[in-house]
C-alpha cells in the first residue's frame, strides 16, 4: 500500500509537470499570435492609408484630364487663335488702333 502512494504521488507531480509545460507553451503560442496579429493591423492600417492616397491622385488626376480636356476645345476656337496672334505675333485686324502704356 505504501509503495502504491508513492507510485500515486510520482504519477500526480509528473501529470502537474507536463500540464505545466503544456500551458507555458500554449500561453507562448498566444503570445506570438497576438504580437503579429498587431503587427498585421499596423500592415492593414499603412495599406488603408495608402489606398486613400491613391484614390485621392486618382481624383485629381481626373479632375487635371478634365480641364486639359476643356483647354483642347478652348484652343480649337477662333477667341484663341486670335488671342495668340495678337499677344505673340502682334497681328491686328485691319482699321484697329493699339495703344502701349509708356514705361
Amino acid at each position: 500500500m505504501v509503495k502504491r502512494k508513492i507510485v500515486f504521488r510520482r504519477k500526480k507531480r509528473e501529470n502537474r509537470l507536463s500540464m505545466l509545460l503544456v500551458t507555458m507553451v500554449v500561453l507562448m503560442v498566444l503570445a506570438v499570435v497576438s504580437i503579429r496579429s498587431m503587427e498585421l493591423r499596423q500592415k492593414q492600417q499603412g495599406y488603408q492609408d495608402q489606398i486613400k492616397q491613391l484614390t485621392q491622385q486618382i481624383e485629381e488626376e481626373t479632375q487635371r484630364t478634365a480641364e486639359i480636356e476643356e483647354y483642347e476645345k478652348y484652343t480649337k476656337t477662333r477667341k484663341y487663335v486670335e488671342e495668340v496672334a495678337k499677344d505673340k505675333l502682334g497681328l491686328v485686324y485691319d482699321g484697329e488702333i493699339i495703344f502701349k502704356p509708356e514705361n
